[in-house]
Formats: structure tokens, C-alpha cells, sequence
């Protein structure tokens, strides 16, 4: 599917200031779609293999990558590049897209977007190659916005290292270690030549976390949504409904259930379980919206 977008990557306009302006600007010129055009363009895709309505699908949304790359402009990264790991993000969520669960491409695709810049992140600051595993990534990614919550002093106290350990997930150590990593003043900041990156060294400060572009976007429905309105619109489903929208929606990545990993588990056609799960993405949307 990358090959037939013919909309231009970053990169393909080039470096400067002015090119990366010239590329939003062009972007936020894609028409945006109305619920039923991107339902009809995404079953085009799905059912007919219609490259030209994936590629409007993802045109719609480079506005959303754009959002997005900006909240990470503080680690140091090009703009251009981070849009353009963003992009790819977008491409893998058009691809996976499935109208028929009832949910708008912009909820859906913000996960792999930025998922997709987190890994570009990771890989190409060397200051933080020690964030391998889940949870040393989500206390990198959260910690300095925890920290601003808690206190205005430069370091943390105790109390608070535990505090941000137990919400995360970690232990009180591996918060102290992250935070000496991400606070020390006399780490390198220039890259070596000899490892290849010299265009990717860290610089002294995070971006400010608390400025998250996308809910602008996705607007207060999906916040809602995220939060405790997800919550309570779980609460009112029944067991079954709730298992099948748990496995189907809320899993770790790369485990989600399919429709026939649940109709074995409840011996009914996969159908069936594609029903149940449509009738309870319904229930919820009118909860949340109540």
C-alpha cells in the first residue's frame, strides 16, 4: 500500500524550514471525510482492494501525524522525520482499519501513530536504550509529566520516586536511574561518527508532555472515552458482551482475540460473536454519550 500513496513524505520535500512548512500546508489542504465517506472508502479498501480509497483515507488524516510529531519535537529528532514515522503509523492503521466495529479512523489510528514514532524515538536516542522492555518505555515517555504533577523541585524525593514507581508499574530504583539519565548534565550530547549517529543526540530538555495534540483532534468524545467513560460503559454491559470488547479491544498488542478464538471459547459462529460485539459497541457509545 506505501507504494501506491503518492502524497510526498517529508523527506521528499526536503530539509528546510520552508519545505517542511510547504508539506503542512499541503496536508492540511486534504479534504476531511464524513463518518459514511470514510466507512464507504474503507470498505472499498477492505472488500475491493481499492488502493485509491486507502489512499484517501490516509490523505484525510496527515493532519493527525502532523499533530501528533509536534508533541515530540523536544527529543531532539527532525520534524520531518517524526511525521514521516507517524505516516507509517497511519499507512499500518488504514491497512487494519475495520468499519464495521463501529469506531472513527482517528481513535483507531492514534495508537500505531504514535507507537510508530515511539519506536523511531527509542531506537535512535542512544541516552535511553535501556527503556527494552513495556514498562521502562511507558516510565520513559511518562515520567517527566508525573514528575511536573508532583513537585516543582529539581529532583525527586523519595516519597515521590515511589509514588510515580507504584503508578507505573517499576521499581523505585529503575524511576531514580531513568530520572538521572534524563536530568544529568555532563552526558554526551553530540553523537559518535562511528556509530551512525551523529544526526540523532539527545538535547537538554523533554517536550512538555502535558500539550497532547491529539485530543484537540479527537475532541472530548474520545478523551471521554479513554477515561472513565470507558469504564463506565464496560460496567454496563453484560459478562459476555464485556469479555468479547476486553479481548477484542483492550489487550496488550499483538494478542488481541479474533472472532474465532471467541466462538470456540463461547460455542457460537464467529458471527455471532461479530454481533455481540457490534450490539455492545452501540450500548457503550450511547452510554458514554448520556
Amino acid at each position: 500500500m506505501t507504494h501506491a500513496l503518492a502524497f510526498p513524505m517529508p523527506s521528499a520535500v526536503g530539509s528546510t524550514a520552508g519545505s517542511i512548512e510547504a508539506y503542512i500546508q499541503a496536508a492540511q489542504r486534504a479534504p476531511m471525510l464524513s463518518e459514511e465517506e470514510e466507512i464507504r472508502l474503507a470498505r472499498r479498501f477492505h472488500d475491493e482492494e481499492d488502493l485509491e480509497a486507502a489512499r484517501q483515507l490516509v490523505l484525510s488524516h496527515l493532519r493527525l501525524v502532523i499533530s501528533v510529531a509536534r508533541g515530540y519535537l523536544g527529543y531532539g529528532l527532525p520534524h520531518a522525520d517524526l511525521i514521516q514515522e507517524g505516516n507509517i503509523g497511519l499507512m499500518k492503521a488504514v491497512k487494519r482499519f475495520d468499519p464495521q466495529r463501529g469506531v472513527r479512523l482517528v481513535s483507531f489510528a492514534i495508537h500505531w501513530i504514535k507507537a510508530e514514532i515511539h519506536e523511531y524515538i527509542l531506537k535512535n536516542w542512544r541516552l535511553v536504550k535501556v527503556a527494552t522492555t513495556k514498562a521502562q518505555r511507558k516510565l520513559f515517555f511518562n515520567l517527566r509529566s508525573l514528575k511536573n504533577s508532583l513537585t516543582h523541585e529539581s529532583s525527586l524525593s523519595p516519597e515521590h520516586t515511589a509514588s510515580i514507581a507504584e503508578k507505573l508499574g517499576v521499581k523505585p530504583q529503575e524511576v531514580a536511574e531513568m530520572e538521572g539519565r534524563m536530568t544529568a548534565r555532563d552526558l554526551a550530547l553530540e553523537g559518535s561518527a562511528d556509530d551512525g549517529e551523529e544526526s540523532y543526540a539527545p538535547i537538554d530538555y523533554l517536550a512538555d508532555s502535558h500539550y497532547e495534540p491529539t485530543q484537540v483532534i479527537a475532541g472530548r468524545e474520545y478523551a471521554h472515552l479513554q477515561n472513565e467513560g470507558l469504564h463506565d460503559a464496560l460496567a454496563g454491559l453484560d459478562e459476555r458482551s464485556r469479555r468479547i470488547i476486553e479481548a477484542r479491544w483492550l489487550a496488550e498488542e499483538g494478542e488481541a482475540a479474533t472472532l474465532h478464538d471467541l466462538a470456540a471459547e463461547f460455542q457460537v459462529s464467529a458471527e455471532r460473536i461479530r454481533q455481540i460485539e457490534v450490539k455492545a459497541l452501540q450500548k457503550m457509545r450511547g452510554l458514554i454519550a448520556g
